[in-house]
């Protein structure tokens, strides 16, 4: 093929792939502030994480230009500008230069030797919680399950009421929800129960897997009050993709009191005993859903640390007699074989611990918005919201567990109660 054809096809053939880049990069730019966009971190590991990806950025920028300009110069200076040009012998091309050759491999190694430093920098900095900050680090330990997260704080202690009716001191655990102090790095033990996972706070840190039988970490360090979107990042089964959980970063004061809080056993609303039969009027009909539809509305995804701050109240109108039909059930349909309330007496390892389940923003994994209707939904038909789940396999299908109209109200009552 001739030069002039061969640049003119090349020419033609590059103006559409550049095009589509440019589109798609310009297009991105709205997407940069996205929940999970790594491109606005609140933190210092994340911080260092981007500063890392922006040199390398910049260092493939100078080279693509390079490149780009060494390509465009050739393409002019060798243009065929005439039908003399085009039947003219080609011009003498030279291999070996050893200036050229010695000069791309020096270039080659100062790039290597550009992006490394920060990258060796930014793996020693994001390892573990600083040396001089190692004393002051609230530690966690986050345990991936199919398909939620289960977070322990092993320096709280919870309380909670044995058979005898006294209470007495428990481990203090949630699920999906990890609530962390601002300006205050933590450390985060990372364990998984069955395959691999990966931990993932896109504002807050990088991806770190949690493998079977192998320890491992991360530090984390929020800059301000804010809520944070996390998910496993590693193909772990049918419901992986929406394997999610939430961080809430949170100062002092308020921390502390929500520490008070779950440290609690579970809240009762006691109904009295003569009307415990006779429930208010039942709830208004719930909504239907249609199969994937989103689980969150959005004024909840405008403010969801409003949202999740309004959680902590009792919700208003609660049906005392309900909530006590809803605290049986949830023993007589089996829930409490998978599922701790702290101080109503049911301990389960299989399942989320609830006691203060209608606290969480979320439920489902970070899947659902915690309300009214999205609770009906998640225990009316489970496996349509995350095919595969224990719940629905180990629970609904192993237990033959059916539930009336009835039923699901009684539960869905008590569960909000939870606060």
């Amino acid at each position: 093929m001739r030069l002039h054809t061969f640049a003119s096809l090349l020419t033609k053939s590059a103006r559409f792939p550049a095009l589509l880049g440019l589109a798609t990069m310009l297009s991105g730019c709205f997407w940069f502030d996205g929940p999970q966009s790594t491109f606005d971190p609140h933190g210092p590991v994340a911080r260092h994480q981007m500063d890392l990806f922006y040199v390398t950025c910049w260092v493939c920028l100078v080279i693509f230009m390079a490149v780009g300009a060494v390509l465009a110069y050739t393409n002019f200076k060798f243009l065929a500008r005439s039908d003399a040009d085009a039947h003219a012998e080609p011009p003498e091309e030279a291999h070996g230069n050893p200036l050229v050759e010695v000069s791309l491999i020096g270039a080659s190694v100062l790039a290597l030797v550009i992006i490394a430093i920060p990258t060796l920098k930014g793996i020693w900095y994001s390892y573990d919680v600083p040396a001089d900050e190692k004393a002051n680090a609230y530690v966690v330990t986050a345990t991936g399950y199919q398909w939620w997260f289960k977070f322990d704080y092993p320096n709280e202690v919870a309380k909670t009421v044995d058979a005898s009716g006294k209470t007495v001191n428990a481990a203090f655990s949630t699920a999906n929800e990890l609530v962390i102090p601002v300006g205050r790095p933590v450390e985060i033990n990372l364990r998984t129960l069955d395959v691999i996972h990966s931990f993932w706070i896109p504002k807050l840190a990088g991806k770190v897997d949690m493998m079977p039988n192998r320890a491992n970490h991360l530090w984390i360090e929020a800059d301000k009050a804010g809520y944070f979107w996390g998910q496993c990042a590693e193909f772990c089964g049918e419901s992986h993709a929406v394997m999610r959980f939430r961080v809430i970063a949170l100062g002092p004061r308020e921390f502390n009191d929500w520490l008070s809080n779950q440290a609690e056993p579970a809240r009762h609303l006691e109904a009295p005993v003569a009307d415990e039969a006779k429930p208010k009027a039942q709830f208004a009909s719930y909504r239907t859903f249609k199969r994937n539809e989103a689980g969150t509305t959005e004024a909840f995804d405008a403010d969801p640390l409003a949202g999740w701050r309004k959680q902590q109240q009792p919700s208003p109108g609660e049906d005392a007699a309900l909530v006590a039909t809803g605290r049986k059930l949830f023993a007589s349909k089996t829930c409490s074989s998978c599922h701790t309330v702290r101080g109503d007496g049911y301990i389960g390892v299989v399942g989320p611990e609830l006691t203060h389940v209608g606290a969480r923003s979320t439920i489902a994994a970070g899947l659902l918005e915690n309300n009214r209707d999205e609770v009906h939904r998640w225990i009316h038909a489970p496996n349509e919201v995350k095919p595969g789940n224990k719940m629905w396999v180990s629970g609904y299908l192993a237990n033959q567990i059916k539930l009336t109209p009835e039923d699901e109200n009684a539960l869905v009552a008590y569960l909000q109660s939870l606060k």
